[in-house]
């Protein structure tokens, strides 16, 4: 199962992929669903918050991530700067229901549970949503495998993905450009729910790690507010032992 890290990011929210041409759209999703990833990932990651006017508000943030019974947790703590300092927020995927996730606000010293109403908000100020941050499963979309298309340096596979229900999704639909080669997508558009383009996400760039895939830099821009964020990793450790601690509400409000 994907990690839902920032540094992991853009598959979270294409979720498709392609080894082969001649597979279907639903097959080629259900590869990326499946491809095999780090038992554990622990990271420290840059976020830099681009306003309308180019003003950069940076963050650093130290990541852990790990699967246990094929269900992912992931913990997130906010170093830098000072306003948000030791922020957490915890993340637990759970079976055929949302993931639970709860907040640690420092300057209330209680945790905050975020409710499922609350997907298409704003995490923390940048341009994902908690719904951005989730694996879809691959049964909630369709997904049309439109053609190919050069992205850069990359040539990539075309594929559409739209929610069957549509309540169940904040975008009316995606499209995703995934590298044939890394089995990566490399840009992705999400349009709203009146088909209007809302954000895109483009990897700046991908680097095999510890035999992982890698983005190293993100951008997510919403071109509706001409905000950005982009994410790039600082460090990353794959596969260390992680206690298991650390992905309970009691360590979130304690801190240690």
């Amino acid at each position: 199962m994907r990690k839902k890290t920032l540094v992991t990011m853009a598959v979270v929210l294409a979720v498709v992929n392609s080894g082969l041409f001649a597979l279907t759209g639903t097959e080629i999703s259900r590869r990326a669903h499946d491809i095999d990833a780090a038992e554990t990932i622990h990271a420290a990651v840059k976020m830099e918050l681009i306003s309308a006017n180019g003003d950069i508000d940076t963050r650093v943030i130290e990541e852990w991530s790990s699967d246990a019974n094929d269900l992912s947790s992931t913990l997130m703590v906010f170093r830098s700067p000072a306003s948000v300092a030791n922020t957490r927020f915890l993340q637990k995927e759970n079976n055929s229901r949302d993931d639970d996730k709860w907040m640690y606000l420092p300057a209330l010293r209680r945790v905050r549970r975020i409710a499922s109403s609350d997907g298409e908000k704003s995490f923390m100020g940048t341009d994902m949503t908690y719904d951005d941050m989730e694996v879809r499963e691959i049964e909630q979309d369709t997904h049309e495998l439109l053609g190919e298309e050069k992205i850069g340096s990359w040539d990539c596979y075309k594929v559409k993905t739209v929610s069957i229900d549509p309540d169940d999704s904040q975008y009316g639909y995606r499209m995703n450009w995934i590298d044939k080669e890394s089995f990566y997508p490399v840009k992705i558009e999400m349009y709203d729910k009146s088909e209007e383009l809302l954000k895109v996400l483009e990897v700046e760039e991908l680097k095999e790690i510890s035999g992982v895939q890698t983005p190293m830099s993100v951008l997510l821009s919403n071109v509706q507010t001409n905000h950005s964020t982009r994410i790039s990793m600082v460090r990353v450790v794959y596969d260390e032992p992680i206690n298991p601690r650390l992905f309970t509400t009691s360590y979130l409000e304690q801190g240690r």
